[in-house]
């Protein structure tokens, strides 16, 4: 029986409901969210991706700014200008979208964003504030889209062996975290794990972000597992008008006539990163309003 698909589309559409009710209700307050993206250079993947968040943003009644800077931009200016966000407060939220420009150091360009406005949650602030469950933390927006489409779909991660495929900072060790925290028992893979496909064979809950066009086969997956495809990747198909094809990390095909439930690519966990984005500004218009009102009766 082929797997149930968990519809990231939809799902998506929840989350980016909820987005809009709590914006309405933050606006009536007199705070509208605001969230600044960075574009530094003219990567076309970078800037669909950005114009589609400046879109989410305008239609979830948020501020959605852009702002656009040439590719030779030196780094002192690219920082200048986060401190400038920084101390704006019609901004909560500032993502520098990535990668930048190879004369930019993207570890200084995180470190100088504020932690209460990093809502891409890649801050080491807020990767310690997510490692030890504290609640204001951000975490990541593609690890954090994971958790809700589980819970979405109805599968109750306790106790389970679930196992992450990747190990970057992005997708695999935030994940883990937030795992972790709901009381999953984890193993991470990676390029150095021994007999790999054994391992990924044990996993109740598999979680691909390894980067690898379908790289896990059906006969990787024990029957009945469910299958979470992070992975996006772009093969050449001479069938296709464009002459390339978009594929996840899972050989959709035969993983699942193997799995119980699976996430398709595209149409998965894609869209519940705009999503959380969204979710993550909010949150942090909430929290500065927040603070904001316990110093006034301080």
């Amino acid at each position: 029986m082929p797997a149930e698909l968990i519809d990231g589309v939809a799902v998506a559409k929840l989350v980016r409901a909820d987005v809009a009710r709590d914006t309405d209700a933050l606006v009536r307050g007199g705070v509208t969210p605001g969230l600044t993206v960075v574009l530094v250079g003219e990567d076309p993947a970078s800037a669909v991706y950005v114009r589609s968040k400046e879109k989410a943003c305008v239609e979830a009644g948020m501020k959605g700014e852009t702002i656009r800077l040439p590719a030779d931009t030196p780094q002192a200016e690219l920082l200048a200008l986060i401190d400038r966000l920084n101390a704006d407060a019609t901004v909560h939220g500032i993502l520098v979208q990535m990668p930048v420009p190879k004369h930019i150091d993207p570890q200084a360009v995180i470190l100088r964003i504020a932690p209460e406005k990093d809502v891409d949650g890649f801050h080491p602030v807020n990767v310690g504030r997510v490692w030890i469950g504290e609640k204001s933390g951000f975490a990541p927006c593609t690890p954090a889209g994971v958790m809700v489409l589980l819970e979405r779909a109805g599968v109750d991660v306790s106790g389970k062996n679930v196992v992450v495929l990747g190990r970057s900072n992005i997708v695999g060790k935030p994940m883990v975290s937030l795992l972790v925290a709901a009381s999953a028992t984890v193993t991470v893979c990676h390029s150095k794990t021994r007999d790999l496909p054994s391992v990924v064979r044990g996993a109740d809950i598999l979680i691909a972000a390894i980067g690898k066009p379908e790289f896990v086969t059906a006969d990787m997956v024990k029957p009945g597992a469910v299958v979470i495809d992070v992975g996006i990747n772009r093969v050449d198909d001479a069938t296709q008008a464009k002459g390339y094809r978009l594929c996840g990390d899972v050989h959709f095909a035969s993983v699942s006539q193997v799995a119980s439930k699976i996430t398709p690519v595209p149409g998965g966990v894609g869209p519940m990163t705009i999503a959380m984005l969204l979710k993550n500004t909010v949150r942090a218009a909430a929290q500065e309003l927040a603070a904001g009102q316990a110093a006034g009766t301080a």
